[in-house]
């Protein structure tokens, strides 16, 4: 029972890289494809870029802010 917490803790660092990588390539793709569709190169393609960054960054920060808070229950305000 020890170990799961650890090995919990392990799958969740695990995911911080991959969620801000595929948060960019999705806002990325995004933008390429309706830039494809409107012919409106490269504007789309730099906002939505530019939202798949931030997007990935706000849920880097959201999971740093719930490894901070700790899993106990005991957190004082729900993110």
């Amino acid at each position: 029972m020890a170990d799961k917490p650890l090995f919990r803790q392990l799958l969740e660092a695990s995911t911080i890289g991959l969620n801000l990588v595929l948060a960019t390539f999705v806002g990325l793709a995004m933008g390429y494809g309706l830039d494809k569709l409107f012919n409106t190169s490269p504007w789309f393609t730099i906002i939505f870029l530019m939202l798949g960054i931030i997007a990935g960054f706000l849920e880097l920060i959201r999971m740093a802010r719930k490894t901070y808070d700790g899993d106990d229950g005991n957190n004082k305000k729900d993110i």
